[in-house]
């Protein structure tokens, strides 16, 4: 009995111990620290509290290697607590930067957060104070890190929480998720800015003079896919990205018809560099008229305007700077039984002996939609058009894995794997590629994919890159993978995840130079995401 009296005493001491030792649950994700941002999410802090308590002191620690100079300012906010009818484990009560608000795309919302402590131009160690007593129930703070603009998109910052102070006593840290890395990127494109509501669908290219070329809808009154008031901007970087210049607009038809502007949307554009000529072509699907519903199920068949999407180029001849008028190659390439034809969005290529290449997708007589090629081997004043690569499939990349042999990745309907097919005359043909259904797996989602000679890189290896949400269920995790034997395999050690974060997924990769890849995309933390990754981090 006495040994009983001692186990119990002991367990409720045991108890109180461990209910006193107060924690901090802290999750660090990873998605991009954007320059073009006052507040970027570093880390976010959960708090199982008894009202009255002090979260009294931080001590953040940043990695030997970083450069504090890059990092304008540390901020430690508190965004109060958990509602009690929200169940599961959060680390935030809500979006405290959202990349879809027109006002709050790049600084924290006032609204959802309270500032507590700055450091302004902090050192490699700094504390973090408050004095907000906390409210009974899980209480949430998060760091914000503001790094300077002209932070090289090549830094890589590593933190961590070496100490916390609760009730004047050390607290236990407990980590739920910790980036080893943080990549700094810039929100070309953020929700509200030039009057817009949203940008979707990224293409990216590299011209001959070493300019990088961002391409992507404008979509005015909302994130809709056409029908809308949609047309095609363009982002113009002549240091590799580090900077961009105001947004042009490529393509507009305007109130062609007398229709409404958003009864005449061009939108889902692909950009491709004549590598012979240097000039730059842009492909885009215009919907006109069609009502204000979706053109994926209104375009019919035909040919004219007034029934189904038309097909149109525009061309810059001065690097990007000024575009031609719409040019209309509907009847080039369409079949008229045909519902509607498209451009697979993103870019297209040259290959070794001059023609161009888009990818395209169409929705043939029988309503199913299927991916392939079109191409002209003038320098683009004709196009043709041969037959499908597989059935069922959507937006689609290409590149030329041989001399004259053609690779298609694409959008497969069937989910949960990449399709993947080779011609070898243009499209008149196809066959399945060994790596098809089973080597890429995504979402449902486009995608993007590069080849990159050995002599164009600082390996001296011929790669494949590819870039795409690496899930198959929600567009996250989006990563960039390497292939060094043709797109057979794509190996965990040549990988980077760039964003954990839900978004719309979409990217876009091209060289920057020999050692680096860039990459367009649709991120978490902004509607247009750019950022530069060495080939060195994808292969040892």
């Amino acid at each position: 009995m006495k040994k009983l009296f001692l186990l119990l005493s002991f367990l409720t001491v045991f108890r109180l111990f461990s209910f006193a030792t107060d924690t901090l649950f802290v999750h660090e994700p990873q998605i991009p620290l954007l320059t073009d941002r006052t507040d970027n999410v570093l880390f976010e802090i959960r708090i199982p509290a008894k009202k009255g308590d002090i979260l009294n002191k931080l001590t953040l620690q940043f990695g030997k290697e970083v450069n504090t100079q890059d990092i304008k300012s540390v901020r430690l906010f508190y965004a109060g607590v958990e509602a009690p009818s929200k169940s599961g484990e959060h680390f935030s009560p809500v979006t405290y930067i959202s990349s879809h608000s027109r006002d709050w795309t790049r600084k924290a919302n006032p609204s959802y957060s309270v500032i507590k402590d700055e450091v302004k131009h902090p050192s490699n160690d700094i504390t973090l104070t408050t004095t907000q007593p906390m409210i009974n129930g899980v209480n949430y703070y998060w760091i914000s890190i503001e790094m300077n603009p002209q932070t090289s998109l090549l830094t890589k910052i590593s933190a961590t929480l070496p100490k916390a102070i609760i009730n004047n006593q050390p607290a236990v840290i407990s980590w739920k998720g910790k980036a080893d890395l943080r990549r700094v990127g810039i929100g070309v494109r953020q929700a509200g800015d030039d009057g817009s509501a949203a940008f979707r669908i990224p293409g990216l290219v590299t011209t001959n003079n070493g300019t990088l070329l961002g391409v992507y809808d404008i979509r005015y009154n909302s994130s809709t896919d056409l029908q809308e008031k949609v047309d095609i901007g363009i982002s113009r970087s002549t240091d590799k990205g580090q900077s961009w210049e105001p947004m042009r607009v490529a393509m507009t038809m305007g109130e062609a018809g007398g229709l409404p502007h958003a009864q005449n949307g061009v939108g889902d554009p692909s950009i491709l560099v004549d590598e012979q000529t240097n000039t730059i072509w842009i492909v885009a699907a215009w919907t006109h008229g069609m009502g204000n519903e979706r053109a994926w199920w209104n375009s019919m068949p035909g040919m004219s305007p007034d029934e189904t999407a038309q097909l149109m180029l525009v061309k810059s001849e001065d690097d990007g700077q000024t575009w031609s008028e719409p040019i209309n190659i509907t009847s080039q390439v369409k079949d008229p039984s045909w519902y509607f034809l498209l451009q697979g969005p993103g870019r297209g290529i040259t290959m070794y002996d001059g023609t161009l290449v888009f990818p395209v997708q169409f929705i043939d007589a029988t309503r199913v939609p299927n991916a392939g090629i079109m191409y002209s081997k003038d320098h683009g004043k004709t196009w043709h058009l041969h037959n499908l690569a597989r059935t069922n499939t959507t937006e689609a990349q290409a590149v030329e894995v041989e001399s004259g042999v053609i690779m298609l990745n694409m959008r497969d309907n069937r989910g949960g794997s990449r399709a993947v097919a080779i011609t070898k005359d243009l499209g008149k043909t196809w066959e399945e590629h060994p790596s098809s259904r089973h080597a890429l797996q995504e979402p449902i989602c486009m995608a993007s994919l590069i080849k990159v000679d050995a002599e164009d890189n600082v390996t001296g290896k011929k790669l494949l890159l590819f870039s795409n949400p690496n899930t198959t269920k929600g567009r996250n995790h989006i990563t960039i993978k390497a292939s060094l034997d043709g797109g057979l395999t794509w190996p965990a050690e040549h990988q980077v995840m760039l964003d954990e974060g839900e978004g719309w997924g979409y990217t876009c990769l091209s060289m920057i130079d020999k050692e680096t890849v860039g990459i367009f995309y649709e991120s978490s933390v902004a509607h247009m995401t750019f950022q530069a990754v060495k080939l060195t981090d994808l292969i040892q």
